[in-house]
């Protein structure tokens, strides 16, 4: 029976500092950074392996070394941090199988992948490890809440992470009070870890070896008689290698995001109603004169902006018979400051909130009024211009008792070629990333292999 084809081993160094672990977390910082960027890189070199398996059969050589290197790593700062707390020994900065540090991992190499397994492993056929798993690893810092009162929504918890997390906290627990890691606790952890990384090389196409359901404890895997393996050597990852595989990872997950965000630019120019860009409406209402927005004020570089931008500008009511106008604050306090009115001061589809100006009623209706900048029934348009603004929604006779439906529309005339250059950006995004991961294939290099003896002479 041959072994599973990933091995992850782990060594208890005893004694461990009974107060270290409280500190981990901040000295394992440095790595948690570095690993943020690996693991981009890690996640795009994945989606290349896939399309390769598909069409190939195999996983490139260089990327899987780089990925395997990422899991060695995740694994040692795991092992040192509060995946296990199993060594006080820093983890090294490094891809490379580092046999000497107490934990280990390793992948044996997959001469041939499935060309239709890698369509339907990672999703399909892991889903009842993932499940597993999930009891294992599952947790967060943040929690969504729905029944706190004004929360919102949210409610900021701190879980230590599923059976692993609970497992740790109680081995840190008896470290800190008795200076020893219960080695039953121990088996746990790395049977639990081993599981979740098996399943990790699965998911990420790295084997085609389904994994065992199966908890083995313990820091050594059971050894188990294997049929020879023909020997590779690794491809070995220098600093420049893994710097410009990273940087191109990053490029082509950059490209990702400007291409959605593209897409986005699209759907939203291709949805304008006669020329414009509408949101949703918005419903307010007072039992008094008149409803105003907050002073708006757009200083002259931000006018010029907004207008290269937005273009002009719709403010509808919802209703034909309302007066809207828009007017200099200045020049209008003099009507507004006599006048009850509600000034809106947030304003959501589906909420509104008000300040209440003590007033009376108007001695003239609004219409009857030169100050406005532009006024109309119902709907106006508007250029921007730099200024103090302001909005008010009244009745046309100047009755009390205002609702109205508040809709904004803008032309965005500048849309278009906000469309086009994020899609040119994705393009350059993703032959840079592209370009940069094969310099940085190319700048790896396997070991020399060592040249063979002559044959003696009889």
């Amino acid at each position: 029976m041959e072994t599973y084809p990933v091995r992850v081993e782990a060594r208890l160094e005893e004694p461990l500092n009974r107060g270290l672990w409280l500190v981990k977390w901040l000295l394992a910082i440095p790595h948690y950074i570095v690993l943020s960027l690996l693991w981009t890189a890690f996640a795009v070199l994945t989606v290349v392996a896939f399309f390769a398996i598909l069409f190939t059969g195999r996983y490139p050589r260089t990327l899987f070394d780089f990925n395997l290197g990422v899991l060695r790593w995740t694994w040692r700062v795991a092992y040192y941090s509060y995946g296990a707390l199993g060594t006080d020994r820093y983890p090294p900065f490094s891809l490379g199988a580092e046999p000497d540090y107490p934990a280990t991992l390793d992948i044996a190499y997959p001469e041939r992948l499935s060309r239709g397994l890698v369509l339907v492993k990672w999703w399909l056929l892991a889903i009842p490890h993932y499940l597993i798993v999930g009891l294992f690893t599952s947790g967060s810092v943040i929690s969504w809440r729905g029944d706190l009162p004004d929360s919102g929504g949210v409610f900021y918890t701190l879980d230590w992470g599923g059976l692993i997390g609970l497992l740790v906290l109680i081995a840190a627990l008896f470290l800190l009070f008795t200076g020893r890691y219960p080695h039953g606790v121990f088996d746990l952890v790395i049977g639990m870890n081993r599981w979740a990384l098996r399943v990790a090389a699965y998911a990420t196409l790295m084997t085609d070896a389904y994994p065992p359901f199966r908890l083995e404890q313990g820091g050594q895997e059971t050894p188990r008689p294997e049929a020879p393996r023909a020997a590779h050597a690794q491809v070995r990852h220098g600093a420049g290698s893994i710097v410009t595989i990273t940087l191109g990872a990053l490029l082509a997950f950059a490209a990702i995001g400007t291409a959605a965000a593209g897409a986005g630019a699209a759907v939203l120019s291709q949805s304008r109603d006669g020329g414009f860009l509408t949101t949703a409406s918005a419903r307010v209402s007072t039992s008094t004169y008149a409803l105003t927005t907050d002073q708006i004020t757009i200083s002259e570089p931000g006018a010029t902006a907004l207008r290269t931008l937005a273009g002009r500008i719709r403010v509808q009511t919802g209703d034909p018979h309302l007066f809207i106008g828009i007017a200099d604050r200045a020049r209008a306090a003099s009507y507004l400051d006599t006048l009850a009115y509600d000034q809106v001061t947030r304003l959501t589809p589906d909420n509104a909130g008000y300040r209440r100006h003590p007033g009376s009623a108007p001695a003239t209706p609004p219409a009857a009024q030169t100050f406005w900048t532009v006024s109309g029934q119902g709907s106006i348009m508007w250029d921007i211009e730099p200024g103090d603004w302001t909005l008010v929604v009244m009745n046309t006779d100047g009755s009390a008792r205002v609702t109205a439906d508040l809709t904004l529309a803008a032309t965005l005339p500048g849309l278009t070629g906000v469309t086009t250059a994020l899609f040119l950006t994705t393009g350059v995004l993703l032959i840079a990333g592209f370009i940069l991961i094969l310099v940085g294939v190319r700048l790896a290099t396997a070991p020399a292999d060592h040249p063979r003896q002559p044959a003696p002479v009889p």
